[in-house]
């Protein structure tokens, strides 16, 4: 909270067995990203080459400083309130790509992103208004099993319905697809087969390569996998070009025999694997919806503070006009 006084870095050296100029002090910061810049004014990368005889280069540190700056501009009553709708919310941490993702996107919009996680386990249709009425934004994060999902069905038909901004990521998008089915389509009986292997509308279902695999450890698709963008979509005008890559950590996927019928109704495959095999990316139409967009993949593995993942930063966008 205050700077070290030179007699007690003498003293920290003397008895730490440390040179005098390698203690390091890290001062609380107002923001996680002032860190750097204040380590590399202590001099511990310095430090650090002169101890591991690398050369020590100048930094250069001038975007990451002009970044640092913008957010420090951010007045503080600028904000936007952002649920994060999950079954893990007793352990925050668990979301806190999501939750970083959403900051950075809050600087490239000027504003300070508040975040509320929701638990997906309490909301149904006698609260989901109430509970999330307050929100600008709504986000469904990834997961596995059963365990709160028709809380977040449910809260998806919600914003879906009141035009409240969306973003679906992994399990989100499954949940959104699901949604949309029962809800527009108006099948019976629908659901994904990691829930319900019997239900007659699976339209989620396990992945081919996955339906031979007994032992599970380290067998999902993960990893980053190229994604193919439909020309005129919204998410390829949020990415400006026809071709990504994203990270993927799951089992399940969207059912293709029920492609024809979701899209008929409106909710657009817009981003599939380069052999049009996978779906990726399902969006409603900008001109029915502000911003209703899910993902098979996880963006937030990819976002940066100087480089704010596009889906995000649309998302914030949209959620700071609602």
């Amino acid at each position: 909270e205050m700077n070290i006084p030179e007699n007690m870095k003498k003293k920290i050296a003397l008895y730490c067995n440390v040179r005098e100029e390698n203690v390091i002090e890290n001062l609380t910061a107002s923001n996680l990203y002032e860190v750097p810049l204040m380590l590399e004014k202590q001099g511990l990368a310095k430090s650090v080459c002169e101890k591991l005889k690398l050369k020590n280069i100048k930094p250069q540190n001038s975007e990451w400083e002009k970044m640092v700056e913008k957010i420090l501009e951010i007045k503080k009553d600028n904000i936007v309130n952002i649920a994060i709708v999950g079954k893990y919310v007793k352990l925050e941490d668990s979301y806190l790509s999501v939750v970083e993702s959403l900051h950075h996107a809050g600087y490239a919009n000027n504003v300070n992103v508040k975040i509320s996680f929701v638990d997906s386990e309490k909301i149904n249709n006698k609260n989901v208004e109430q509970t999330l009425k307050k929100y600008d934004g709504i986000i469904v994060p990834g997961g596995f099993g059963n365990r709160g999902i028709e809380g977040m069905i449910t809260a998806i038909k919600y914003v879906r319905e009141n035009k409240i901004p969306f973003l679906g990521i992994c399990l989100g998008m499954q949940m959104a697809c699901i949604e949309f089915a029962r809800n527009v389509l108006k099948l019976s009986d629908v659901n994904s087969e990691e829930f319900d292997n019997e239900c007659e509308n699976p339209i989620i279902h396990i992945m081919e390569d996955q339906k031979i695999i007994r032992k599970k450890g380290g067998t999902m698709r993960l990893g980053a996998y190229p994604c193919v963008l439909k020309e005129g979509s919204y998410a390829r005008k949020l990415y400006g070009k026809g071709e990504i890559s994203e990270r993927h950590r799951h089992r399940y996927e969207f059912n293709n025999k029920y492609r024809e019928a979701i899209e008929e109704k409106g909710l657009h495959i817009v981003g599939t694997s380069p052999d049009n095999k996978l779906v990726e990316i399902v969006e409603l139409n900008e001109k029915e919806h502000p911003f209703f967009i899910a993902g098979q993949f996880h963006p937030e593995f990819k976002s940066r503070p100087n480089r704010p993942q596009p889906l995000f930063v649309e998302f914030i966008k949209k959620a700071k006009q609602h």
